[in-house]
């Protein structure tokens, strides 16, 4: 089940009467040339706004009715005839258009902070498409080589071997033996988002990354202290975010609105990485990342796939689901019908009512450089 909603909002968001697009902090013409100079490398002069020292970074009238009608960013690759799996600078393009597209005003302390924020993007859509586990919500298991287990640690690093070889290790089999490793939706987003942090941190912050290597030496941060510690959660109930506005590197929970195939282990809801192209992280298959379509649909036949097994559990037969998703999707109407019904945005914790499985909130690392990072290790 998905977290309650971190409580305070993202240091980089404003209310929502402001403007979109990004802004730095402060009226320093070095910071915003800076910024200018990676919008120049990347092609995106042509859709930017009028800019003026103080204001923000956004697309123009033109470029966002083009390219990003109602907020939706599914399609820019489509669009541009970007090839974000083949080119990392098609990759950021397509990552900095969406933050200009942004619906509301996304504040960065400083030009470094928004280039660290576009290249962990970029590491954790990299580290998702190459990670391929096997799903598991009961018993989990790491690569003995760099890891051990304490019922009270947690997954800990083994001494000397290096966090980020460990996480690699792992979520990507081809980095090792081939074998794969079981985790939970939640958890194997949780590695790929400290893998993306990380290697940004191997650049610009290393202290604190060596202060991470000593952190999962002793004691494994997971679960809500994970997201407290290392995530900005941006949107609400109260201002949600556009039902088709992500940006690659996002991490996004879909909720499964049906009350009973939820109580099964596992199926409460899918936590999935944005990769950009319109396509979702598929931990198990990674060859078959999903569409939101296919997402949506995958979610709503779970309650026809739920079942009680011999211990009176509730599990989930997924050859039933897919059979149930393969004779939806050469449906037109029904599957146009079962499409509307869950891109409705999702109703609050603990309400089953009316609402779909798109969330409120996108969730992404907070600020990482020296003196305007916002991660603080506990103790």
């Amino acid at each position: 089940m998905k977290l309650a909603a971190y409580q305070e909002l993202a240091p980089q968001e404003l209310a929502p009467s402001q403007p979109g697009g990004l802004a730095i902090l402060g009226d320093d013409p070095v910071q915003h040339r800076q910024v200018l100079d990676k919008l120049d490398e990347l092609g995106l002069r042509p859709y930017l706004a009028p800019f003026e020292h103080g204001c923000g970074f956004a697309l123009s009238a033109d470029a966002a009715h083009g390219l990003v009608d109602d907020g939706d960013t599914l399609n820019l690759c489509r669009d541009l005839g970007l090839d974000t799996a083949a080119n990392m600078v098609h990759l950021e393009r397509e990552i900095v258009l969406a933050l200009l597209a942004a619906p509301r005003l996304l504040r960065f302390a400083s030009a470094a902070e928004f280039l660290a924020a576009v290249a962990i993007r970029r590491n954790i859509v990299v580290a998702a498409r190459a990670t391929q586990l096997a799903f598991g919500t009961a018993e989990a298991d790491r690569p003995a080589s760099h890891w051990t287990y304490d019922e009270d640690r947690g997954f800990t690093v083994l001494p000397g071997r290096p966090l980020i070889e460990a996480l690699t290790l792992a979520t990507q089999p081809d980095a090792g033996d081939g074998r794969m490793y079981a985790f939970s939706c939640y958890r194997a987003t949780e590695y790929v988002m400290l893998l993306g942090i990380a290697r940004e941190l191997e650049r610009t912050n290393p202290p604190l990354l060596a202060a991470l290597q000593r952190q999962w030496e002793t004691s494994a941060i997971q679960s809500g202290a994970f997201h407290d510690v290392f995530l900005v959660e941006y949107g609400s109930f109260g201002a949600p975010l556009p039902p088709r506005w992500y940006v690659p590197g996002d991490r996004v929970w879909f909720r499964n609105p049906d009350a009973r195939s939820s109580d099964a282990s596992g199926y409460e809801g899918s936590w999935v990485i944005y990769l950009g192209n319109g396509l979702f992280s598929n931990f198990w298959q990674r060859d078959r990342p999903y569409s939101l379509v296919a997402k949506c649909l995958e979610i709503y036949h779970w309650r026809h796939g739920t079942y009680v097994d011999a211990a009176g559990d509730l599990r989930m037969n997924e050859a039933i689901v897919a059979a149930h998703v393969a004779e939806t999707a050469a449906n037109p109407a029904a599957l146009a019908s079962v499409v509307a019904r869950m891109s409705r945005l999702r109703d609050t914790r603990g309400v089953y009512a009316d609402g779909g499985c798109i969330d409120v909130s996108r969730e992404f690392s907070r600020p990482v450089c020296p003196g305007t990072t916002g991660i603080v290790l506990p103790g």
